[in-house]
C-alpha cells in the first residue's frame, strides 16, 4: 500500500484506506477462503460431526482470521500511520495502541 493520501483517499469523507486491486484481490481471496471454511464448520454441525473435528476446524478458522488482521495491521501501521507520523501526526500512536489491544 504506497498511497500516501492520494486523491482517491482525500475526496472521500471520514478515514479511508486506499488499496490496490492485487492488495484488494489477495484480502477478497483469503476472505473467501475463511467464509468457505465458516460454511464447512456449519454443515459439520448439521452432519453431527464429532465435537474434536468441529473445534480443530475452528481453530483453523480462528488462525486464518488473526493471520489475514495481523496482514492488514501490517500494511496500516506501513501506510497509514506512518504517513500520519510523518505528518506530525502523534496521536495515531495512541489510536495504534487502542487498536492493538482490541486485536488481542
Amino acid at each position: 500500500m504506497e498511497c500516501n493520501k492520494c486523491e482517491k483517499c482525500c475526496e472521500k469523507k471520514g478515514r479511508s484506506t486506499h488499496r490496490t486491486e492485487e492488495e484488494k484481490k489477495e484480502l477478497t481471496k483469503r476472505l473467501n477462503i475463511i467464509e468457505g471454511q465458516v460454511r464447512g464448520i456449519n454443515q459439520m454441525i448439521d452432519d453431527d460431526r464429532y465435537c474434536d473435528d468441529v473445534l480443530i476446524q475452528i481453530a483453523a478458522v480462528n488462525k486464518a482470521l488473526k493471520s489475514l488482521g495481523n496482514n492488514i495491521l501490517e500494511s496500516h501501521l506501513k501506510s497509514c500511520v506512518a504517513y500520519d507520523v510523518q505528518m506530525g501526526n502523534l496521536d495515531i500512536l495512541e489510536d495504534v495502541m487502542q487498536l492493538i489491544k482490541k486485536l488481542q
